[in-house]
């Protein structure tokens, strides 16, 4: 802080607490004011409503000293005026260093020891379990949901279906690096909006939603040469680049002609944020783990 706003603030605040305080103290000995009716100021509201000429009682005024009081002390011992430190020398970055320390030092033991066990038995274990669920609900909710189970445009983790691989590498990597995801927009190249209205049948039928009428199906050599270096050239999706599999049930942007549509026309560009800087390698196997238990009843069920 410039020298100069650290003068304006410290002399600005200190001469406002000496205003309040003399402020009080004559006010304190004003008193009653001299009125004709010793006990009425005059002034009357509603017809019955008056004011009456009593002070304060004492231990009002009290207060307002003791405020004050309090206020010269907090200035004294934490930062406030200006550039001072205050003679505690507190900080909230250094509160905020102290608290992670002390919770480094206690759980990261913890941590340690569930993440040096194999991944399959860590998902199964159900203390690291609850540590996942804990990490899961304070870095994961927003976007994939307190169940888990996602919402457009954010990926079911319920589910069997993984856009990046379920092995313990690849979801971790997701955690710790982040992903990103492009699919252009590839109206103009499908030509126009007949080429892109027959595309959408075909993607559509790919999953059994709709039969392939002669327009759709005129589509499939352009699906090989348009769509293919991502999504394979049977639809089937392609997890080194987390290209979605077109021929399932599952679908990250909904299955309707209007979802489709959108992503052929506009585009779509998915990005998963990257947690390894706040989680660590622990937490983050220990998230991956918890992640993919949440799966655990599909794959069984398969």
């Amino acid at each position: 802080m410039p020298a100069f706003w650290h003068w304006f603030i410290a002399i600005g605040t200190v001469v406002f607490i000496i205003w309040c305080a003399w402020l009080i103290s004559w006010s304190a000995k004003q008193g009653p004011q001299n009125v004709a009716d010793e006990d009425l100021v005059g002034h009357k509201w509603d017809g019955d409503l008056e004011e009456w000429n009593n002070p304060a009682p004492k231990w009002w005024l009290y207060l307002y000293f003791i405020t004050i009081i309090w206020g010269v002390g907090y200035l004294i011992a934490y930062p406030g005026l200006g550039a001072f430190e205050g003679a505690l020398d507190w900080s909230q970055h250094n509160q905020y260093e102290a608290e992670m320390a002390a919770a480094a030092e206690r759980y990261d033991p913890i941590y340690e020891d569930f993440a040096a066990m194999e991944f399959e038995e860590l998902s199964r274990h159900p203390e690291a379990n609850q540590l996942g669920a804990s990490l899961y609900a304070s870095y994961c909710t927003t976007c994939h949901g307190s169940d888990a189970r996602g919402a457009a445009g954010y990926p079911n983790l319920t589910d069997d279906d993984w856009l990046w691989g379920d092995s313990e590498a690849q979801i971790v990597s997701t955690i710790a690096n982040g992903r990103v995801a492009v699919m252009p927009a590839l109206a103009p190249a499908l030509g126009g909006d007949e080429g892109t209205a027959n595309m959408v049948r075909y993607v559509r039928s790919l999953s059994g939603i709709e039969e392939a009428d002669s327009g759709a199906a005129s589509m499939q050599p352009m699906f090989v040469a348009l769509c293919s270096a991502c999504h394979m050239a049977d639809g089937t999706g392609n997890p080194m680049l987390g290209a979605p599999n077109l021929t399932d049930d599952v679908w990250l942007y909904g299955s309707s002609s209007d979802a489709i549509m959108t992503a052929l026309v506009h585009g779509r560009n998915g990005v998963m944020p990257a947690h390894g800087d706040l989680l660590g390698t622990n937490r983050s196997k220990i998230l991956a783990a918890y992640v993919y238990n949440l799966s655990a009843a599909e794959r069984q069920a398969d």
